[in-house]
């Protein structure tokens, strides 16, 4: 008969129990991630009135047609350096924006940042000036495409550097809690710096500070030239908080009710004072990454069927047509935009460039 194996061998031979375990995160009430992205599947369309909507649609197209006239000047040769157009992600901007409150929030972003700026409401003439490198740009004709800065309207930037926006508006947001403003920082960044560093560490100060933050990937489907599929281990890029307890959000970036109904959703959590928030809105960049990118990585039938089917303008268009509006009132409004846009060039292509001794000056902070 064989020998059985003594207890204390058999018990050798199993592993010890963890006298510590953390609970798991579906026992763990402060640690439910699926919670803002629930609140928002249940209403997944802001309720928007033909006022609202109008005016969604009038800021999109403002952004749409100011983008266009860019690139053509960039053609002419009177925008120089980079150039990175925001054409077919109109709808993420305003959805974001539009709702919130510009007396105390902050908004910071990489360096396709006109659309952003447009949606704040600054005048288009201030942008396209610094666009062509004039004396009345809005930094002065020294920040150009890339690096535009408005502290009136607590938009800083506009960063060359891809990803190091999302560690400084950590900093807004530190500055926001610290100051006591109520106020809370929406932190803008694309797939591609979606896997530097220093976002990670700001997401694990964020949350360890429980800073008032929103912080927002703009996947446009592309780093560069390279698909996200190629670039992105994980390419779901809402759930890249998880580990450090940030609750995500996956909206689409082509519906500029959709992107606002989130935007509702997550401003309450952190206004609430519970702490940051990933956003991830899936949106398609129409044009390369920036002017001199021929784009040849995609195909022209992937890029029209973007513009075909998902089209953020088209598609509230469509939705203000069935609620009762005329066609001629949204081409009449094109037309006053076309307008705007062509008067804001004539303003940028007259105004003088800056003097020599604008060189000297905004080197170090003034005030403090």
């Amino acid at each position: 008969m064989a020998k059985q194996p003594s207890k204390a061998a058999s018990a050798a031979k199993k592993p010890a129990s963890p006298t510590n375990t953390a609970a798991a995160p579906s026992d763990d009430p402060d640690f439910v991630l699926s919670s803002l992205q629930e609140a928002f599947e249940a209403n997944k369309r802001y309720a928007a009135d033909d006022a609202e909507m109008l005016e969604f649609y009038r800021q999109m197209l403002l952004i749409r047609r100011f983008e266009e006239k860019a690139g053509q000047l960039y053609g002419l040769g009177l925008i120089g350096g980079f150039c990175h157009l925001y054409i077919g992600q109109e709808a993420v901007a305003i959805g974001l924006q539009s709702a919130l409150d510009n007396d105390r929030d902050s908004v910071i972003t990489g360096y396709r940042d006109h659309g952003h700026m447009l949606a704040y409401g600054i005048d288009p003439k201030v942008i396209m000036a610094e666009l062509t490198g004039r004396e009345a740009g809005i930094s002065k004709g020294k920040g150009g495409s890339m690096h535009m800065f408005s502290t009136e309207h607590k938009f800083y930037g506009g960063h060359g550097i891809v990803g190091a926006q999302v560690a400084l508006g950590g900093g807004l947001a530190l500055a926001h809690q610290y100051n006591e403003d109520g106020g809370l920082c929406l932190a803008y960044f694309g797939d591609g710096a979606a896997n530097q560093g220093q976002v990670y560490e700001t997401f694990n100060m964020a949350a360890l500070w429980n800073l008032p933050i929103v912080f927002v990937v703009e996947d446009n489907q592309y780093a560069m030239g390279t698909s996200t599929k190629r670039s992105s281990a994980e390419t779901r890029f809402y759930r890249r908080g998880t580990s450090f307890r940030i609750p995500g959000m996956e909206v689409n970036g082509m519906d500029v009710l959709e992107v606002r109904a989130a935007a509702e959703v997550a401003f309450a959590h952190v206004r609430a004072g519970k702490g940051p928030v990933l956003m991830e809105c899936n949106t398609y960049r129409y044009r390369g990454h920036s002017m001199s990118d021929p784009a040849k990585y995609r195909t022209r039938e992937e890029v029209q069927d973007q513009r075909d089917h998902h089209d953020p303008i088209e598609r509230l268009k469509k939705t203000l047509i069935e609620s009762g509006k005329a066609e001629d009132e949204l081409k009449s409004i094109d037309k006053a935009i076309r307008a705007e846009v062509a008067q804001a060039a004539d303003f940028a292509e007259n105004s003088p460039e800056p003097g020599a001794g604008e060189l000297y000056t905004d080197v170090l902070v003034g005030e403090y």
